[in-house]
């Protein structure tokens, strides 16, 4: 068994002691949070306010309806990611009258307004909300009645997605859904792991180009948030040799001294206007190969081996935040090792997602070749 199965196998097995029991109409819980906090639940929980507005991805995965759980949220998902929001306010009308509570950061989170909305329970995640070490805020919150929970899809993503579902599946009395997730999400981690495990093949050396075409080259991760995904993939982080912090700025010249084998940039909506690889929902895959063939013609970056024998990919930054990072993994997997990974099949994995899981499907560019035409479209729904 890999270490990753031995992990998995661990993290599912002791939440799911946690799982076995069914919800009774009113009851409480104890669990442990990812900040390894013992919280004390009253279900049915009915009334969440969320730190960060993106969790309601999260949500979405496991209750056909997460936007009627939402007591308050922050304008993050507003602000950032305009197409997602509105295609959950095309299928959920009411979520344009839910209270905001904040921004979208850690200054601009209101407790006022937190405790005005009447919650149940507070979730938060750190990224643009209040994180572990936000201690005012948390105990303000308790010392009102709000239990306040934590989970993770950004820091630790690979190692903290499958228990921070299970943790929303029993906050919510919907442990069977949340498991249902967890094993789909493990089954495609460990087929990656399994077979990277068996074969051991020679890891490609790979420079991951963050919010690409943003500002001075360039920024880089080292092996948190999305960096993680390299390794997991079998690929070698160039950032991860010298970098000691989780992001960090290379300069040019040590990146043209590596000459990787491999160039990935990651984008977003929000890089929209700015010069930088735009992608993610709504984005269509031309634009994206357009926004990635000009950032990799800058000055530099030309220069690059992968770049001139056109080993060039773009991924969705907001995998580093995301329940559905599985996909991630799969697609950096197909490009280090094609013939390792011929079968697996990302655009088949994001459309089962979206069939089985998903009330508002993932449609968009999430990861593109700067020099293919003919790629399917990363769509679906149900």
């Amino acid at each position: 068994m890999t270490r990753f199965a031995l992990s998995a196998f661990l993290i599912v097995a002791g939440f799911t002691m946690l799982l076995a029991a069914p919800a009774r109409s009113e009851d409480t819980i104890s669990l442990t949070d990812i900040a390894g906090r013992t919280v004390s639940i009253k279900r049915p929980v009915k009334r969440i306010v969320l730190g960060e507005g993106r969790q309601l991805l999260a949500l979405s995965l496991i209750h056909p309806d997460p936007v009627s759980l939402l007591a308050g949220w922050p304008a993050d998902l507003v602000r950032q990611d305009a197409t997602t929001y509105g295609l959950y306010r095309e299928r959920f009308p009411g979520i344009e009258k839910v209270p905001l509570v904040g921004q979208g950061s850690v200054e601009t989170f209101s407790i006022e307004q937190a405790l005005a909305v009447d919650p149940d329970v507070a979730v938060f995640s750190g990224g643009y909300g209040p994180s572990v070490q936000s201690t005012d805020i948390v105990t303000r919150l308790e010392n009102a009645g709000i239990p306040v929970v934590f989970i993770d899809f950004m820091a630790r993503p690979l190692e903290n997605t499958a228990p921070s579902l299970a943790i929303l599946g029993q906050l919510l009395g919907r442990e069977r859904e949340a498991q249902a997730y967890i094993d789909f999400y493990t089954e495609r981690r460990q087929r990656i792991a399994n077979r990277l495990a068996e074969a051991k093949p020679t890891p490609p050396d790979v420079f991951m180009h963050a919010h690409a075409g943003l500002g001075a080259c360039c920024n880089a991760p080292a092996r948190a948030t999305i960096g993680a995904f390299i390794d997991a993939a079998g690929g070698h982080n160039i950032a991860a040799d010298v970098l000691t912090t989780p992001f960090g700025q290379l300069n040019l010249e040590y990146i043209l001294s590596k000459d990787p084998d491999i160039y990935v940039g990651t984008g977003g909506v929000h890089l929209a206007g700015k010069g930088g690889l735009v992608m993610g929902p709504g984005i269509e895959k031309q634009a994206s190969r357009d926004a990635l063939a000009e950032v990799v013609s800058r000055p530099g970056l030309a220069d690059l081996s992968a770049v001139r024998e056109g080993r060039v990919y773009g991924l969705w930054h907001i995998f580093n935040n995301n329940p559905a990072n599985f996909l991630a993994v799969e697609v950096l997997a197909k490009w280090f090792h094609p013939e390792l990974f011929a079968d697996v099949d990302p655009d088949a994995s994001l459309s089962e997602l979206n069939e089985r899981f998903l009330p508002v499907a993932m449609q968009g560019t999430y990861w593109i070749r700067r020099d293919e035409t003919d790629e399917a479209p990363h769509a679906g729904g149900r």
